[in-house]
């Protein structure tokens, strides 16, 4: 298995152009939570806390984290922390009584859209299209960026 860092100087690669980099931080997120949002929206029998059911975000999720633990002894933490804020968040909308779906749907394809046209200006096609784990990488990138300026160590 490589190793965190080797993901992530794979995935650096392709993502030079400082007007790429900026739609990443905007679009990653995005793109996290409207996944995030689907999964929510598929509610299973099984009551969690309150009105809250288990649902296969929070399945998935442990999954993830699990994923990123395997690589980094600490982007785990962050990454767990990112998740909660997009179960929360989805939480919170499912409260208006809007659809988390659809409002994932919405999301998710202006994110998509402001991907590739990051990769239009970079002049590469995203990483993912070489490797399917590199959706896995995005997120954990840029939160390796935060764990830099914060001065914590992958």
């Amino acid at each position: 298995m490589k190793s965190a860092q080797q993901w992530l100087d794979e995935y650096s690669v392709s993502h030079q152009n400082p007007t790429n980099k900026f739609i990443h931080w905007i679009c990653v997120p995005l793109i996290f939570f409207s996944v995030t949002g689907f999964l929510y929206s598929v509610e299973l029998p099984i009551k969690l806390y309150g009105n809250l059911n288990l649902n296969l975000a929070i399945l998935m999720l442990v999954l993830v984290i699990v994923y990123y633990s395997l690589l980094s002894r600490t982007l785990w933490i962050g990454m767990l922390l990112f998740s909660v804020l997009c179960v929360a968040a989805c939480y919170a909308i499912a409260q208006t009584g809007v659809p988390v779906w659809a409002v994932s749907a919405i999301v998710f394809v202006l994110a998509w859209i402001g991907q590739f046209y990051g990769h239009n200006i970079e002049g590469k096609k995203p990483s993912f299209m070489k490797d399917i784990q590199y959706l896995m990488i995005g997120p954990a990138w840029l939160m390796s960026f935060v764990y830099k300026k914060i001065g914590i160590a992958l």
